[in-house]
């Protein structure tokens, strides 16, 4: 929640998935969240704790008693709803594109070429494994899923053959394949 009490998009998130789900612990929202939405909105464990707790503060959640090892099932409140359906209902922000090897290739001037292969090689890999594991999962989603998470999916898998086409096209100086 930003510092006057509205949505941001993690709490948000965290709301739409235990919306989806009824309820949940605080450690099954954080899988659920990860599973559901972290390949394309990534959080951190700490991250999703203290939105549930600034969610819980709000009345936006509900914690239920205390469970096995003091896990708490939360579920949404009516309040965390409207808040949930009138911030979906909002103008998406701007995307934000977080390519952490895009930083390292911008400085790669400024590294030994052998080194960069190594780091654009191993990211290549990542991606090569991501595709394959998405693709991988399209029939289930397609069978088991809504068409709204079979959109996402798709875009996933798009994005994964885009970046690999960026891969196959860069200049050999830019993949460290040549010496400076």
């Amino acid at each position: 929640m930003d510092s006057q009490g509205r949505l941001n998009a993690t709490a948000a998130s965290l709301l739409g998935v235990l919306r989806r789900h009824g309820e949940l612990t605080g450690a099954g929202l954080v899988r659920a969240t990860l599973l559901e939405i972290g390949e394309f909105f990534p959080l951190a464990r700490s991250q999703a704790y203290r939105e549930l707790t600034d969610l819980a503060d709000h009345d936006l959640v509900e914690a239920g008693p205390p469970g096995p090892r003091s896990s708490r099932p939360h579920r949404v409140t009516r309040a965390g709803e409207v808040a949930f359906l009138e911030w979906l209902a909002q103008t998406p922000g701007e995307d934000s594109v977080r390519f952490p090897l895009l930083l390292t290739i911008s400085f790669g001037s400024d590294l030994p070429p052998a080194r960069l292969a190594e780091l654009v090689d191993a990211h290549e890999a990542r991606h090569r494994e991501k595709l394959a594991r998405y693709r991988a999962l399209l029939p289930q989603v397609e069978e088991h899923a809504d068409a709204f998470v079979a959109a996402t999916l798709h875009l996933g898998i798009r994005y994964q053959e885009a970046t690999l086409a960026w891969f196959s096209e860069l200049p050999p100086e830019v993949r460290g394949r040549i010496s400076r």
